[in-house]
């Protein structure tokens, strides 16, 4: 699914009134209504309190339009005119008339603190103040009414994007954002429901359609595309009944060291369980008698030292994925200098290998065009300096891409794929896979998909949704504090089979 920018969500609302020959008006009549059938559909008439807090512009006109509906149904409303400014858009005005045309208490006007209505914890509130249009900071008064509404505790729904951020920069105030728990957004996801420091404001997100122009939607390049079960479907290959182990590719995992063992075996482990059809683990002597008996199904060839000195193969490898566990000492640090120069094969570079990288950028040179790299944050600031704010890292890490011509993951609950000036965002995936070793199984699985065939940027992006939709499932059974990373390894197929599982026919 595609996700645009404020300014392309603006020009695709023009588009629809030129090519359906509506008024703006009427699209806004449309847009709040779908919103108001949420609502209506989920509280069935409820007698609840209601507060909704309008802006002076079009998302305070949403505001005005589903206040009107909740009147028209019987509902208790109580409406706000946040008055921060003395312009007001003309969909605002004449929905305002509408309004009061209608309700039997006209909207009270807030213009300071004295005016804040109280509101009680099992009230609901409608934030229809700023939305997506916001550009300027808010007045000290505004910030402090959203505060107040935050306080109250009580439910929030916002109207397609909760009031007090930005569509491309941090909230001025990380307090002076209301704090959403449903957000019902027009058309598309944005993408500050996806980053750290703007995502937290909306626990729960919901897209409605509002009819927007597709062809224009279609024709618009995305700033991120977001990655679901639905974009992965597609990327499946099927297995042919007469393949063999041989046409699924030999991959080697290197990596490893003395007390750092464990984390080849994970990666090994994922490598096979997502399909690879020979996994060679390439580690220090150290590790032989564990990596054979924990991964009986891989070979292993060994340095005679607990610590890589050398890395070399007489064979040429589908996919080779390097750094985990490996260390940083001197004599490794060399070898994977060697290595780097020779490589001919896809190639994945994690943990040690991206410090070794980071340590010494001349390396870079010597990377395979479309070579992943798997950072966890505080590697990828190796890689690409500091950055202020969540926008600025993605701006760097793509800048950084284009210039190696490399993909990047940026890790996190909507782990990211950066490819050139392409961003994916991920939606599979849980707080209980901040675990140790989490990555060393993502290294795997993405290793396994290139063993198979598939391109680095389609492994990737595979990759990250298949390692996430994992430790979905192994959620569902042990809740987050108990899921490890083995528990990833062992439910990657039944992640393969969710990939084609259909919701049960409802039963009668």
């Amino acid at each position: 699914m595609k996700i645009f920018s404020a300014q392309q969500m603006r020009m695709a609302d023009e588009a629809t009134i030129q090519s359906q020959k509506i008024t703006s008006l009427e699209l806004m009549e449309h847009a709040a209504t779908k919103v108001f059938n949420f609502i209506h559909k989920r509280l069935q008439g409820a007698p609840i309190v209601i507060h909704v807090f309008c802006g002076l512009g079009n998302n305070g006109g949403d505001g005005l339009v589903i206040s009107r509906l909740l009147v028209e149904h019987g509902y208790t409303v109580k409406v706000y005119i946040v008055n921060f400014s003395d312009n007001r858009s003309k969909e605002f005005l004449a929905n305002y008339d509408r309004l009061k045309e209608i309700a039997k208490e006209w909207p009270l006007q807030i213009k300071s603190e004295d005016d804040f209505p109280e509101i009680k914890s099992n009230d609901i509130v409608i934030d229809a103040i700023f939305g997506i249009g916001l550009s300027r900071p808010l007045l000290p008064w505004v910030i402090l009414l959203i505060k107040h509404i935050n306080s109250s505790r009580c439910f929030v729904i916002s109207v397609d994007v909760p009031s007090g951020l930005y569509a491309d920069k941090t909230p001025d105030d990380p307090q002076g954002v209301v704090f959403a728990n449903i957000t019902i957004t027009f058309q598309t996801p944005k993408l500050i429901f996806f980053l750290p420091q703007t995502g937290m404001y909306t626990q729960d997100l919901e897209v409605i359609d509002i009819g927007l122009n597709q062809n224009y939607l279609q024709q618009q390049p995305a700033i991120a595309e977001l990655i679901s079960k639905n974009e992965i479907v597609p990327l499946y290959r099927a297995r042919n009944k007469y393949s063999h182990k041989g046409t699924f590719g030999h991959s080697i995992i290197v990596g490893g060291s003395y007390g750092k063992i464990g984390s080849v075996v994970l990666a090994t482990k994922a490598a096979l369980r997502t399909g690879a059809g020979l996994i060679t683990a390439y580690m220090p002597e150290c590790g032989y008698d564990i990596i054979q008996t924990t991964v009986p199904e891989a070979m292993v060839i060994t340095d005679d030292d607990d610590e890589l000195s050398e890395i070399r193969f007489d064979f040429e490898p589908t996919a080779v994925a390097i750094g985990v566990g490996l260390g940083t000492s001197e004599k490794t640090i060399k070898a994977f200098k060697e290595f780097l120069k020779e490589n001919t094969s896809q190639l994945v570079i994690d943990a040690d290998g991206i410090n070794i990288v980071s340590k010494h950028p001349e390396l870079l040179e010597n990377l395979k065009e479309n070579t992943i790299l798997t950072p966890h944050p505080k590697e990828l600031q190796r890689l690409i300096g500091e950055w202020n704010d969540d926008f600025e890292k993605i701006e760097k890490t793509k800048l950084f891409s284009q210039k190696h011509h490399c993909i990047i993951i940026i890790k996190g609950a909507n782990s990211m794929v950066i490819y050139g000036d392409r961003v994916y965002i991920n939606t599979s995936g849980n707080p209980g896979m901040a675990t140790a070793g989490s990555g060393d199984v993502l290294t795997g699985i993405i290793t396994g998909l290139l063993s198979q065939g598939y391109d680095p940027l389609q492994a990737t992006v595979f990759g990250v949704y298949l390692h996430g939709s994992a430790g979905d499932i192994v959620a569902l059974k042990t809740g987050f504090e108990s899921l490890i990373a083995s528990d990833i390894v062992s439910n990657i197929g039944l992640a393969f089979l969710e990939l084609f599982k259909t919701p049960e026919s409802r039963k009668d």
